[in-house]
């Protein structure tokens, strides 16, 4: 069984095993933390959050943070290390949902809870809190195709292959394809949601000379607009997220059409809000929660005044504009920017 919560964001205007403290007659468990990519502003604040949820409940003594580029090998690593180190429970955003599925299994066994963020496992004991990933790929996808009147060639560029998140996207991108057979993928990367390779695969696709009509991005978005720009290539629909610096761009480049879909990485704050409550023995009624994106355009006037809305020029160009999650976090956005936890 899944829950679901519509998204309605909240706004306002690294080392491995990392350990942080804090001493309080509240606070009384260890949570750590597994992340294998770093350097990724999504992926940033989804550590801030869980830093600053973690500070903000007053339950927390500890966070071990495992927080580095790794592939699913050195997840399974992490995670040992982490039942080793013995944490009361594990925030997880999975490299592999398959790949890490016996160190989960390992973490159940030896008592510890697990919460899955941003993407589902395969583990069946572990929880899940996550976006929406099929919907934000879905929706998106969809609004662009109708935007280039349903047909002609859009450009697809991928997250990590592999990832389930990127999975469930492929799954709502060909699901939106389906409905218009006249738009064709024209290219497909795998851009490993990093900024600097996703921009350097549309200025190389640009070289080519080939046409196309459209871009849909998995959240490499600003960046995707800047090589348009500085190319001087004729500005085409663009859907990304909803990153500080696409709103940003949707609000004030001349010409850009282009839609945001939300995807907060304010989730991880949302998974250590899930681990408490199961910790403090109130277990959600369903094993995955998922909440639900919204899509914000810049092709009518009320979707301008949303973006205008929304737009928080404060926050650094790769973070989300979601910076909470009602019900679920409970943070100030001072205490997320200052990404401190317990003891920092």
């Amino acid at each position: 069984m899944k829950k679901y919560l519509a998204m309605v964001p909240l706004l306002a205007g690294a080392a491995f095993l990392a350990s942080v403290g804090v001493s309080s007659a509240e606070a009384k468990y260890t949570i750590g933390v597994s992340n294998t990519v770093q350097g990724n502003g999504w992926r940033e604040e989804m550590i801030c959050a869980i830093k600053a949820q973690a500070l903000a409940s007053g339950e927390v003594t500890k966070l071990n943070i495992a927080h580095r580029n790794t592939d699913a090998a050195g997840q399974l690593e992490d995670i040992r290390n982490l039942i080793s180190a013995k944490v009361n429970a594990i925030v997880v955003n999975p490299a592999d949902p398959a790949g890490i599925k016996s160190a989960l299994e390992e973490a159940t066994k030896a008592g510890i809870v697990v919460v899955a963020v941003d993407q589902a496992v395969t583990e069946p004991s572990a929880y899940i809190i996550s976006n929406n990933q099929e919907q934000y790929a879905y929706l998106g996808a969809k609004w662009l195709f109708q935007q280039i009147g349903g047909k002609g060639d859009v450009v697809y560029m991928r997250g990590a292959a592999g990832a389930s998140a990127d999975s469930d996207r492929d799954k709502g991108f060909k699901k939106a394809l389906a409905e218009f057979p006249d738009v064709k993928v024209v290219h497909e990367v795998f851009t490993g949601w990093q900024q600097d390779q996703g921009k350097q695969q549309i200025l190389d696709f640009i070289a080519t000379g080939s046409p196309f009509n459209g871009i849909w991005t998995s959240g490499i978005d600003n960046v995707i607009v800047d090589a348009l720009v500085e190319s001087q290539t004729p500005l085409v629909p663009v859907v990304g997220a909803d990153n500080a610096g696409f709103v940003g761009q949707l609000n004030s480049v001349e010409g850009l059409v282009g839609a945001a879909v939300t995807n907060p990485g304010s989730i991880g704050g949302a998974g250590v809000t899930l681990a408490l409550q199961i910790l403090n023995g109130k277990k959600p009624a369903e094993q995955t929660v998922l909440v639900e994106p919204q899509l914000w355009e810049n092709a009518t006037e009320e979707g301008k005044a949303k973006l205008k809305s929304v737009a928080d020029p404060s926050l650094s160009p790769e973070w989300p504009v979601s910076i909470s999650i009602p019900e679920w976090t409970t943070y100030t956005k001072d205490q997320i920017i200052a990404c401190k936890g317990p003891g920092e």
